[in-house]
């Protein structure tokens, strides 16, 4: 119980910053992979990707509703992820700013 306790607001202040710059981490990596067309199969390295991608396209995909990729074919630049990272930027900024300590 004392443990407990001992959680102070800044604590889960940077908590919460952590996670978010984990999602922003695992954007930046969905972003990488996308350039990639062929990945050499090996079952631990497929594990992972299918892991980012499960963990950031449906985030994603509320941005390219918005904003569909530019160009067209296989030359497309697919901008929402900029869009999606500066709002979780934002969102960290006020969620950070709310629990942290005057």
């Amino acid at each position: 119980m004392t443990l407990l306790l001992a959680i102070t607001r800044q604590d889960w202040a940077d908590y919460a910053s952590a996670l978010f710059m984990v999602f922003i981490i695992l954007i930046f990596i969905n972003i990488l992979l996308s350039w990639f067309s062929s990945i050499p199969y090996n079952r631990t390295l497929y594990a992972l990707i299918d892991f980012v991608k499960q963990t950031t396209d449906p985030y994603l995909n509320l941005f390219r509703r918005f904003l569909p990729p530019i160009g067209g074919g296989g030359l497309a630049i697919d901008i929402s992820p900029i869009l999606a990272i500066i709002v979780l930027f934002i969102v960290r900024a006020v969620v950070v700013g709310v629990i942290e300590p005057d």
